[in-house]
């Protein structure tokens, strides 16, 4: 489903629902059977697994990939380039969340690093480095808290 106020430019799986007012720019991956909320935006340079929620708020800047099952909460902050100027070259960096990994919501996070699977990152937490896989970590700047079940 695609909702009638939504600008979605890229092909999009039935068993997907993009909710209203998202622009879905027209090279973007999106898998089955995902759940955009409102208000997103997910530019070209963007993949997007299967079973994926992206809760209302989130833009999906180039160079980010989620793979499946991966969850983002509502007003998460992504970046791409470290070191950004208006109207000055740039260079876009890759952020990688790995399957089954959430993002609690208002999170952010830098460029160039990697959230490992089934990691969970606290609500508000402010992600500078990579995450190992199965860690749950919290706060600003972002500090491993105990390992997940």
């Amino acid at each position: 489903m695609i909702h009638k106020l939504t600008d979605c430019q890229a092909p999009i799986p039935e068993s997907t629902n993009v909710w209203q007012f998202c622009v879905v720019l027209p090279k973007a991956k999106i898998g089955e059977n995902c759940n955009i909320c409102s208000h997103c935006l997910i530019e070209n340079d963007v993949k997007i697994g299967n079973n994926v929620t992206v809760k209302s708020g989130v833009q999906l800047w180039d160079g980010i990939t989620l793979e499946d099952n991966v969850f983002v909460g509502a007003n998460v902050t992504f970046t791409n380039d470290k070191y950004p100027r208006s109207k000055a070259a740039w260079k876009c960096l890759s952020t990688t969340i790995k399957k089954g990994a959430s993002i609690g919501a208002g999170c952010t996070l830098l460029c160039g690093i990697t959230i490992g699977e089934n990691a969970m990152i606290g609500a508000g937490s402010v992600v500078t480095k990579d995450v190992p896989a199965g860690e749950l970590w919290v706060g600003n700047p972002a500090k491993f808290l105990r390992k997940l079940d």
